[in-house]
């Protein structure tokens, strides 16, 4: 869901024409690279790309950026992936109510019968091993503490993007940039999604200037449907 929301979040800060169409191709490959970038004969599969692309295109987020700016993004998208990821897994794919009651029928609703009753199942065990494999190791040797870990790794990653948002509108002054819009993809599904357990979310709506900072994005940004030539195609998932 990150990958999505962060590239959708970039191409509207960037100003490109985007028409975002969800797509379901379980059947083929649940592992198919989403998302997908189509523009006229040209198509673009992995997210890196398609940026780049976008970027060619003169559809550049980061075009004022200094290059301190720039190294501080590259730094602040690796604090994401490292400290606020592994909880936000545990939130939508582990946890069992979040799971049972909000992921797994949200998600199971989108695909087809009878892969509706496999698939969610198997992306739940696949963010777990994820969790373990990257966070398991010595000297947290349970699942209790490897859960107390992840959710404290989490808050102050929180925590710090607060700090560094601070009064500010986005994160380098007045105009979105690509780390606006990472932050934007990571923070926009727990703040919105309404969970049985909230550990996560309640920390984040305390954080008063992140919840603004969302609720701008999506009344700026995603409230008007977008049209023209590109058409970005994606399925929610936790890879």
């Amino acid at each position: 869901f990150r990958n999505a929301g962060a590239r959708g979040a970039y191409a509207k800060f960037a100003g490109a024409p985007l028409i975002v169409n969800t797509i379901n191709n379980s059947w083929s490959s649940p592992k198919a690279d989403v998302p997908v970038l189509i523009s006229e004969d040209i198509v673009i599969s992995q997210p890196a790309k398609i940026l780049n692309f976008l970027r060619k295109q003169r559809y550049n987020a980061d075009y004022e950026l200094s290059a301190k700016q720039g190294a501080d993004t590259l730094a602040y998208i690796a604090l994401l992936e490292e400290k606020l990821l592994p909880a936000l897994l545990h939130t939508f794919w582990v946890e069992a109510e979040n799971y049972c009651s909000v992921t797994k029928p949200w998600f199971a609703s989108r695909i087809p019968f009878p892969l509706s009753l496999y698939l969610p199942g198997k992306m739940s065990r696949e963010a777990l091993n994820r969790i373990l494999l990257t966070r398991g190791g010595p000297p947290l040797y349970s699942l209790t503490e490897v859960e107390a870990q992840i959710y404290r790794d989490a808050k102050e990653c929180l925590n710090l993007l607060s700090k560094r948002l601070g009064t500010s509108q986005f994160f380098f002054g007045n105009t979105p940039t690509t780390l606006d819009a990472f932050v934007f993809g990571f923070l926009a599904p727990v703040y919105k999604v309404c969970f049985p357990r909230v550990q996560l979310q309640e920390h984040l709506k305390e954080l008063t200037n992140l919840c603004r900072f969302c609720d701008d994005i999506l009344t700026c940004y995603f409230k008007l449907t977008v049209t023209g030539k590109f058409y970005f195609s994606s399925t929610f998932s936790h890879v």
